[in-house]
C-alpha cells in the first residue's frame, strides 16, 4: 500500500481579535503592533495572496494619493521586498559592475531607514540589462534575514542587521552562473536555508545551518539554466510531517527533506524555467499550463496530475491559486482565470492587460494586483472569494518606472520596488 504526503502551507494561525485581547489582558501585556501580518519571502508562502489586507483600488505617485511613503534605493534590484515584524527588507546591487551589494531595512511605519548593510560580490555579476544582481528576493524565518544575490553569495543578518553568518558559493561551484544573471529565491524549512542555482557550467541546491550558515547538504542539478524558485512544504509520513522543499527543473520536479537533502519524492516533468510552483492542499507546478500533484512517497512510477488545465499558459510571473481558482498572465499581457474545480462553478474567462509581465500579481479577498514591467499597475476587481464573475479593471495607476520585482502584502498596506524606489501603498 503506497503512502502520501499530504502538503501542509506555513501559515500564520487566525486568532479572534477579542481571543487576542483577552490574552494580552491575563498576560499583562501591551503592544503597539496587536495583530501583525508578516510577507516573510518570494510571494509570501508561494501563495501570493493576502486574505485580510484591505487595500486601496487607487493611488497616485505624482500626488502621492494613497502613497504612505517613498524611499530612495542605493541601487538596481529586481527583488521583491519582504515584511518581517515591522521592518521592509529590500536587496539592491550598485556600481558600474553591480558588485556593490545591499541589504536594507526601512521602519514598516514611516519608511525611515533603520539599517544598512553593504557586501562584495565574489562570484559572477554579469547579468540582463533589465535585471540585476539583486535578483533573488530574500527570505526571513522571523529571526533572521537571508539574502542570496545572482553571484552566489549569501548572507545572513539578524533583524537589527548584524552579520551572522557569509558564504561566498562561488567557491564550491565555479562555474555556476550565467551572463543572463540568476534570480532564484531562497526558503527556509525545517532550520535550514535552501538556494537553488541552476545553468549549464554547474547547477546545485544547497541547504544551510540557519543558525551557524554551515552547508548541510548539496546536489548537483540538471545543467540547465533555470530561474525559478524552491519551494517549502510540510509534508506528512505516516504519523510524522517531514520538512521539505520542491525543486523544479526543465525535466523534472523533486521533493527533498530540508534537513538531509534525502530524495523523497521525483518525477519527470517539463516545468517551466522562470514560473514557480504553489505549495497548497496540492502541489501545483507550472507545466505546460498548471498541475497539481499528490506527493506520493518513494513511487518510481510516473504519477498522473490530480488535476491539469493545459489553457492556463503563464510567461514569466507564477501562479496564483485561490481555493477553486488559478489566475495566469500569459506572455501576451491576458490575465486568464480558470477552474481548479470545475464542480464549483468558476467559469473560465480571460482580460487582455497591457504590455508584459515579470512581477508575480497578489491577490486580496476582492481584487487582484498585477504591474506590468513598465511599472503600469491594473487593479482587477473579482467580487466575492469564490465568485465565477468575470474580472474587471477598476483602475490603472503608473509608477512611471520599469517594476520587474512581485509586491509585498502587509498589514493593510502594499510594498512595490523598482530599481530606484521602494513605495509604500495604504490608506492609513
Amino acid at each position: 500500500m503506497r503512502q502520501y504526503f499530504r502538503t501542509v502551507n506555513y501559515r500564520r494561525a487566525s486568532v479572534s481579535p477579542l481571543a487576542f485581547a483577552v490574552a494580552l489582558l491575563l498576560c499583562g501585556a501591551s503592544s503597539k503592533r496587536v495583530i501583525a501580518e508578516d510577507w516573510l519571502g518570494f510571494r509570501g508562502d508561494s501563495r501570493s495572496i493576502s486574505e485580510t489586507a484591505q487595500l486601496p483600488t487607487d493611488w497616485s505617485v505624482d500626488t502621492c494619493e494613497n502613497i504612505a511613503w517613498e524611499v530612495d534605493l542605493p541601487g538596481r534590484g529586481v527583488s521583491s521586498p519582504i515584511v518581517v515584524d515591522g521592518r521592509v527588507v529590500v536587496t539592491c546591487s550598485s556600481g558600474p559592475r553591480e558588485d556593490r551589494l545591499h541589504v536594507i531595512a526601512f521602519d514598516q511605519v514611516s519608511g525611515k531607514q533603520l539599517w544598512k548593510r553593504n557586501f562584495w560580490a565574489t562570484g559572477r555579476t554579469l547579468c540582463n540589462a533589465t535585471s540585476a544582481v539583486a535578483a533573488n528576493t530574500p527570505v526571513s524565518d522571523g529571526e533572521r534575514i537571508y539574502a542570496f544575490f545572482s553571484s552566489n553569495d549569501l548572507v545572513a543578518l539578524d533583524l537589527d542587521g548584524n552579520v551572522q553568518w557569509v558564504r561566498g558559493l562561488q567557491l564550491n561551484f565555479p562555474q555556476a552562473g550565467n551572463d543572463v544573471g540568476m534570480s532564484s529565491s531562497p526558503v527556509v524549512s525545517g532550520g535550514s536555508v535552501v538556494v537553488q542555482s541552476e545553468a549549464l557550467g554547474a547547477s546545485f541546491v544547497a541547504a544551510f545551518d540557519c543558525r551557524t550558515g554551515e552547508m548541510l547538504w548539496d546536489l548537483n542539478r540538471p545543467l540547465e539554466a533555470t530561474w525559478s524558485s524552491p519551494v517549502a512544504l510540510k509534508v506528512e509520513k505516516g504519523r510524522q510531517f517531514i520538512d521539505a522543499v520542491a525543486v523544479q527543473s526543465r525535466t523534472r520536479l523533486d521533493v527533498y527533506a530540508a534537513q538531509t537533502g534525502e530524495s523523497l519524492w521525483s518525477q519527470e516533468i517539463e516545468c517551466e524555467t522562470i514560473a514557480s510552483c504553489v505549495s497548497g492542499d496540492l502541489l501545483y507546478v507550472p507545466s505546460k499550463g498548471i498541475k497539481s500533484y499528490h506527493v506520493e512517497l518513494e513511487s518510481e512510477e510516473t504519477v498522473k496530475p490530480q488535476w491539469q488545465e493545459n489553457r492556463l499558459q503563464m510567461g514569466s510571473p507564477s501562479p496564483v491559486i485561490d481555493g477553486n481558482r488559478a489566475f495566469v498572465i500569459n506572455r501576451s499581457g491576458v490575465l486568464k482565470c480558470g477552474a481548479t474545480d470545475k464542480a464549483k462553478g468558476v467559469k473560465p474567462w480571460d482580460l487582455r492587460l497591457k504590455g508584459r509581465f515579470w512581477a508575480t500579481p497578489v491577490l486580496t479577498s476582492e481584487a487582484i494586483y498585477c504591474i506590468n514591467s513598465d511599472g503600469l499597475a491594473f487593479v482587477v476587481s473579482l467580487g466575492s472569494k469564490g465568485s465565477s464573475k468575470k474580472g474587471k479593471i477598476i483602475s490603472k495607476p503608473d509608477f512611471g518606472e520599469a517594476v520587474l520585482g512581485s509586491p509585498a502584502v502587509a498589514d493593510d498596506a502594499m510594498f512595490v520596488r523598482s530599481h530606484k524606489h521602494l513605495w509604500k501603498i495604504s490608506e492609513k
